[in-house]
């Protein structure tokens, strides 16, 4: 299940994050990757204690990709949470 869902124009370059916050409670992001369907370009990413950033750029009108966040916290957790991406004209 999608934890949100964005609409990008295909030419943009913009970044996306996940929260994961309240989900960690006392525990912190140690690492975290992203996973992108074939279309859709990772550029950089990012994290902090708790939040995980991703650029992407790409896409193709009107398709819709799921973009997935896997991160592992210091307390040994593991998760992932995936996005969905609408590339849309603007």
């Amino acid at each position: 299940m999608a934890v949100a869902a964005f609409v990008k124009d295909p030419e943009a370059n913009l970044d996306y994050a996940i929260d994961w916050s309240e989900w960690l409670t006392e525990d912190i992001l140690i690492d975290s990757q992203w996973y992108a369907e074939d279309g859709l370009v990772i550029g950089s990413d990012s994290h902090t204690d708790t939040i995980a950033t991703v650029w992407l750029s790409g896409g193709t009108h009107p398709n819709k990709y799921d973009v997935t966040n896997k991160i592992i916290t210091a307390g040994g957790r593991i998760d992932e949470r995936t996005i969905v991406i609408k590339c849309r004209h603007k």
